[in-house]
Protein backbone atom coordinates (compact mmCIF):
# COMPACT_ATOMS: atom_id res chain seq x y z
CA UNK A 1 0.00 0.00 0.00
CA UNK A 2 1.31 3.43 -1.27
CA UNK A 3 1.14 5.94 1.21
CA UNK A 4 -1.89 8.81 0.85
CA UNK A 5 -0.20 12.49 -0.22
CA UNK A 6 -0.94 15.29 1.87
CA UNK A 7 -2.24 17.98 0.50
CA UNK A 8 -0.38 21.79 0.21
CA UNK A 9 -1.36 24.44 2.18
CA UNK A 10 -1.36 26.41 -0.98
CA UNK A 11 -3.12 24.42 -2.81
CA UNK A 12 -6.31 24.48 0.31
CA UNK A 13 -6.17 27.94 0.32
CA UNK A 14 -6.35 29.36 -3.49
CA UNK A 15 -10.18 29.34 -3.50
CA UNK A 16 -10.92 31.21 -0.67
CA UNK A 17 -8.26 34.19 -1.94
CA UNK A 18 -9.97 34.60 -5.01
CA UNK A 19 -12.87 34.80 -3.25
CA UNK A 20 -11.34 37.49 -1.30
CA UNK A 21 -9.80 39.25 -4.28
CA UNK A 22 -13.28 39.72 -6.58
CA UNK A 23 -15.21 40.48 -3.39
CA UNK A 24 -12.82 43.47 -3.19
CA UNK A 25 -12.98 43.93 -7.23
CA UNK A 26 -16.73 44.47 -6.42
CA UNK A 27 -16.53 46.79 -3.63
CA UNK A 28 -14.37 49.20 -5.46
CA UNK A 29 -16.25 49.02 -8.26
CA UNK A 30 -19.33 50.32 -6.32
CA UNK A 31 -17.28 52.99 -4.96
CA UNK A 32 -16.54 53.91 -8.33
CA UNK A 33 -19.98 54.17 -9.75
CA UNK A 34 -21.18 56.11 -6.62
CA UNK A 35 -17.75 58.25 -7.07
CA UNK A 36 -18.79 58.59 -10.83
CA UNK A 37 -22.73 59.24 -9.90
CA UNK A 38 -21.61 62.26 -7.57
CA UNK A 39 -19.85 63.56 -10.04
CA UNK A 40 -22.25 63.78 -12.05
CA UNK A 41 -24.45 65.32 -10.07
CA UNK A 42 -22.17 67.92 -8.86
CA UNK A 43 -21.85 68.94 -12.98
CA UNK A 44 -25.15 68.83 -13.49
CA UNK A 45 -26.08 71.36 -10.46
CA UNK A 46 -23.62 73.59 -11.61
CA UNK A 47 -24.88 73.66 -15.57
CA UNK A 48 -27.95 74.49 -14.24
CA UNK A 49 -27.01 77.04 -12.10
CA UNK A 50 -24.98 78.63 -15.62
CA UNK A 51 -27.91 77.79 -17.05
CA UNK A 52 -30.50 80.04 -14.98
CA UNK A 53 -28.68 83.37 -15.33
CA UNK A 54 -28.80 82.88 -18.95
CA UNK A 55 -31.62 82.71 -19.93
CA UNK A 56 -32.39 86.01 -17.21
CA UNK A 57 -29.26 87.76 -19.38
CA UNK A 58 -30.95 86.45 -22.38
CA UNK A 59 -34.52 88.36 -21.80
CA UNK A 60 -32.84 91.71 -20.71
CA UNK A 61 -30.59 92.10 -23.67
CA UNK A 62 -33.70 90.94 -25.66
CA UNK A 63 -35.79 93.69 -23.93
CA UNK A 64 -32.88 95.96 -24.56
CA UNK A 65 -32.81 95.16 -28.13
CA UNK A 66 -36.57 95.36 -28.59
CA UNK A 67 -36.69 98.87 -26.89
CA UNK A 68 -33.42 99.96 -29.19
CA UNK A 69 -35.29 98.65 -32.77
CA UNK A 70 -38.84 100.26 -31.61
CA UNK A 71 -36.81 103.25 -30.99
CA UNK A 72 -34.92 103.08 -34.28
CA UNK A 73 -38.14 102.56 -36.24
CA UNK A 74 -40.06 105.49 -34.52
CA UNK A 75 -37.64 107.49 -35.39
CA UNK A 76 -37.17 106.17 -39.39
CA UNK A 77 -41.36 106.06 -39.68
CA UNK A 78 -40.99 109.82 -38.59
CA UNK A 79 -38.22 110.57 -40.95
CA UNK A 80 -40.31 109.12 -43.96
CA UNK A 81 -43.19 111.00 -43.35
CA UNK A 82 -41.21 114.13 -43.53
CA UNK A 83 -39.30 113.14 -46.24
CA UNK A 84 -42.52 111.95 -48.23
CA UNK A 85 -44.53 114.90 -47.14
CA UNK A 86 -41.67 117.13 -48.26
CA UNK A 87 -41.43 115.28 -51.68
CA UNK A 88 -45.15 115.23 -52.11
CA UNK A 89 -45.05 118.97 -52.09
CA UNK A 90 -42.05 119.34 -54.31
CA UNK A 91 -44.01 117.28 -56.78
CA UNK A 92 -47.26 119.39 -56.58
CA UNK A 93 -45.29 122.03 -57.10
CA UNK A 94 -43.56 120.71 -60.12
CA UNK A 95 -46.42 119.15 -61.26
CA UNK A 96 -48.69 122.20 -61.42
CA UNK A 97 -46.57 124.46 -63.79
CA UNK A 98 -45.56 121.18 -66.21
CA UNK A 99 -48.76 120.49 -66.78
CA UNK A 100 -49.66 123.81 -68.20
CA UNK A 101 -46.75 124.05 -70.18
CA UNK A 102 -47.56 120.47 -71.56
CA UNK A 103 -50.93 122.19 -72.19
CA UNK A 104 -48.78 124.84 -74.05
CA UNK A 105 -46.47 122.77 -76.13
CA UNK A 106 -49.49 120.34 -77.14
CA UNK A 107 -51.57 123.31 -78.50
CA UNK A 108 -49.31 124.41 -81.15
CA UNK A 109 -47.74 120.88 -81.74
CA UNK A 110 -50.92 119.49 -83.08
CA UNK A 111 -51.60 122.77 -85.34
CA UNK A 112 -48.30 122.30 -86.47
CA UNK A 113 -49.19 118.46 -87.27
CA UNK A 114 -51.97 119.20 -89.11
CA UNK A 115 -49.88 121.57 -91.24
CA UNK A 116 -47.43 119.29 -91.75
CA UNK A 117 -50.10 115.77 -92.15
CA UNK A 118 -52.32 118.44 -94.85
CA UNK A 119 -48.97 118.61 -97.64
CA UNK A 120 -47.55 114.57 -96.48
CA UNK A 121 -50.82 113.38 -98.42
CA UNK A 122 -50.10 114.88 -101.45
CA UNK A 123 -46.19 114.16 -101.24
CA UNK A 124 -46.85 110.74 -100.89
CA UNK A 125 -49.16 110.54 -103.95
CA UNK A 126 -46.51 112.50 -105.55
CA UNK A 127 -43.66 109.85 -104.69
CA UNK A 128 -45.96 107.37 -105.32
CA UNK A 129 -46.19 108.43 -109.08
CA UNK A 130 -42.79 108.96 -109.70
CA UNK A 131 -42.14 105.72 -108.10
CA UNK A 132 -44.51 103.85 -110.77
CA UNK A 133 -42.96 106.11 -113.21
CA UNK A 134 -39.03 104.83 -112.69
CA UNK A 135 -40.59 100.98 -112.53
CA UNK A 136 -42.20 101.69 -115.74
CA UNK A 137 -39.25 103.31 -117.41
CA UNK A 138 -38.34 101.78 -120.71
CA UNK A 139 -34.91 101.06 -121.83
CA UNK A 140 -35.28 103.74 -124.18
CA UNK A 141 -36.45 106.42 -121.99
CA UNK A 142 -33.68 106.02 -119.24
CA UNK A 143 -31.55 106.59 -122.65
CA UNK A 144 -32.99 110.07 -123.72
CA UNK A 145 -32.75 111.05 -120.43
CA UNK A 146 -28.84 110.08 -120.38
CA UNK A 147 -28.17 111.03 -124.45
CA UNK A 148 -28.53 114.46 -125.93
CA UNK A 149 -30.70 115.23 -129.17
CA UNK A 150 -27.56 115.26 -131.07
CA UNK A 151 -25.69 111.68 -129.91
CA UNK A 152 -29.64 110.31 -130.77
CA UNK A 153 -29.71 111.90 -134.20
CA UNK A 154 -25.64 111.13 -135.21
CA UNK A 155 -25.86 107.51 -134.07
CA UNK A 156 -23.79 104.72 -135.91
CA UNK A 157 -23.93 100.98 -136.48
CA UNK A 158 -20.79 99.82 -137.07
CA UNK A 159 -20.20 98.22 -140.93
CA UNK A 160 -23.52 99.14 -142.03
CA UNK A 161 -24.98 101.38 -144.33
CA UNK A 162 -27.53 103.72 -141.93
CA UNK A 163 -29.17 104.82 -145.40
CA UNK A 164 -30.20 101.35 -146.47
CA UNK A 165 -31.19 100.50 -143.02
CA UNK A 166 -33.31 103.32 -142.33
CA UNK A 167 -35.40 102.49 -145.64
CA UNK A 168 -35.57 98.65 -145.21
CA UNK A 169 -37.36 99.65 -141.76
CA UNK A 170 -39.46 101.91 -143.45
CA UNK A 171 -40.44 99.27 -146.08
CA UNK A 172 -41.17 96.45 -142.97
CA UNK A 173 -43.08 99.30 -141.14
CA UNK A 174 -44.55 100.43 -143.57
CA UNK A 175 -46.79 96.91 -144.45
CA UNK A 176 -48.22 97.03 -140.97
CA UNK A 177 -50.11 100.80 -141.98
CA UNK A 178 -51.61 102.25 -138.86
CA UNK A 179 -51.42 99.18 -136.64
CA UNK A 180 -47.84 98.91 -136.12
CA UNK A 181 -45.51 96.60 -135.12
CA UNK A 182 -43.24 95.31 -132.22
CA UNK A 183 -40.12 97.11 -132.28
CA UNK A 184 -38.89 93.72 -130.77
CA UNK A 185 -40.40 91.93 -134.00
CA UNK A 186 -38.15 94.34 -136.42
CA UNK A 187 -34.89 94.17 -134.26
CA UNK A 188 -34.93 90.49 -134.53
CA UNK A 189 -35.81 90.55 -138.34
CA UNK A 190 -33.31 93.22 -139.09
CA UNK A 191 -30.54 91.25 -136.39
CA UNK A 192 -30.05 93.97 -134.37
CA UNK A 193 -29.27 93.86 -130.75
CA UNK A 194 -32.01 95.58 -128.32
CA UNK A 195 -29.23 98.62 -127.63
CA UNK A 196 -28.63 99.26 -131.17
CA UNK A 197 -32.62 98.91 -131.97
CA UNK A 198 -33.69 101.12 -129.07
CA UNK A 199 -30.92 103.89 -130.01
CA UNK A 200 -32.16 103.25 -133.94
CA UNK A 201 -35.53 103.78 -133.07
CA UNK A 202 -34.91 107.32 -131.30
CA UNK A 203 -33.19 108.16 -134.19
CA UNK A 204 -35.86 107.95 -136.64
CA UNK A 205 -38.43 109.68 -134.65
CA UNK A 206 -36.15 112.48 -134.14
CA UNK A 207 -35.90 112.13 -137.95
CA UNK A 208 -40.18 112.16 -138.18
CA UNK A 209 -40.38 108.97 -140.27
CA UNK A 210 -41.48 107.04 -137.52
CA UNK A 211 -43.60 107.25 -133.96
CA UNK A 212 -43.26 105.10 -131.08
CA UNK A 213 -46.24 104.22 -129.09
CA UNK A 214 -45.46 102.74 -125.50
CA UNK A 215 -47.62 99.94 -124.74
CA UNK A 216 -47.86 96.69 -122.25
CA UNK A 217 -46.51 93.65 -123.73
CA UNK A 218 -46.48 90.64 -121.67
CA UNK A 219 -46.16 92.23 -118.68
CA UNK A 220 -43.37 94.63 -119.81
CA UNK A 221 -43.52 97.83 -121.48
CA UNK A 222 -42.24 98.10 -125.08
CA UNK A 223 -42.98 100.59 -128.12
CA UNK A 224 -44.97 99.51 -131.02
CA UNK A 225 -43.05 101.29 -134.33
CA UNK A 226 -45.79 103.17 -136.99
CA UNK A 227 -44.73 104.64 -140.27
CA UNK A 228 -45.05 108.58 -140.96
CA UNK A 229 -43.43 109.09 -144.13
CA UNK A 230 -41.14 107.12 -146.16
CA UNK A 231 -37.56 108.72 -146.45
CA UNK A 232 -36.32 109.78 -149.93
CA UNK A 233 -33.73 107.50 -151.52
CA UNK A 234 -31.45 107.60 -154.62
CA UNK A 235 -31.89 103.64 -154.02
CA UNK A 236 -35.12 103.74 -155.78
CA UNK A 237 -33.88 105.09 -158.98
CA UNK A 238 -30.26 103.64 -159.13
CA UNK A 239 -29.24 101.33 -162.22
CA UNK A 240 -32.62 103.37 -163.96
CA UNK A 241 -32.44 102.92 -167.75
CA UNK A 242 -33.16 106.31 -168.53
CA UNK A 243 -30.47 107.64 -166.96
CA UNK A 244 -28.07 106.05 -169.72
CA UNK A 245 -31.10 106.02 -172.35
CA UNK A 246 -29.92 106.51 -176.09
CA UNK A 247 -33.21 107.74 -177.38
CA UNK A 248 -34.14 109.47 -174.57
CA UNK A 249 -34.97 112.53 -176.54
CA UNK A 250 -37.78 110.47 -178.94
CA UNK A 251 -39.00 109.34 -175.54
CA UNK A 252 -42.88 110.28 -174.83
CA UNK A 253 -46.19 108.88 -173.85
CA UNK A 254 -48.01 109.66 -177.64
CA UNK A 255 -44.69 108.59 -179.31
CA UNK A 256 -43.52 105.25 -180.88
CA UNK A 257 -40.40 104.81 -177.62
CA UNK A 258 -42.57 105.47 -174.96
CA UNK A 259 -42.08 104.43 -171.28
CA UNK A 260 -45.31 103.14 -171.02
CA UNK A 261 -44.05 100.23 -173.76
CA UNK A 262 -40.56 100.49 -172.91
CA UNK A 263 -39.07 97.12 -172.38
CA UNK A 264 -35.52 98.66 -170.57
CA UNK A 265 -37.89 99.93 -168.31
CA UNK A 266 -40.22 96.34 -167.59
CA UNK A 267 -36.64 94.68 -167.15
CA UNK A 268 -35.40 97.06 -164.88
CA UNK A 269 -38.86 96.95 -162.20
CA UNK A 270 -38.48 93.02 -162.27
CA UNK A 271 -34.91 93.11 -161.01
CA UNK A 272 -35.88 95.69 -158.08
CA UNK A 273 -38.88 93.43 -157.41
CA UNK A 274 -36.81 90.25 -156.79
CA UNK A 275 -34.24 91.96 -155.02
CA UNK A 276 -36.65 93.09 -152.38
CA UNK A 277 -38.42 90.21 -151.84
CA UNK A 278 -34.60 88.83 -151.34
CA UNK A 279 -34.00 91.06 -148.54
CA UNK A 280 -37.47 90.51 -147.24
Amino acid sequence: MEPKKEKSSTESDSPAITNAIAKKAEKLEQKIKKLKMELEQKTSSKEKKVKAPSTKEEKKVKATSTKEEKKVKATSTKEEKKVKATSTKEEKKVKAPSTKEEKKVKAPSTKEEKKVKAPSKKEEKKVKEELEKEENKTYEEELEEQLTDEEIQNFQIEKMDMEKLTNKVCDIVAKYETDGMLQSELWKKLKLTSRDGSRLALKLERLGIISREKILENGRWTYKLIIKRTPVSTESIEDAPCLTCPVEQKCSLEGEISPLTCQLIEDWVLVGITKSKKQI
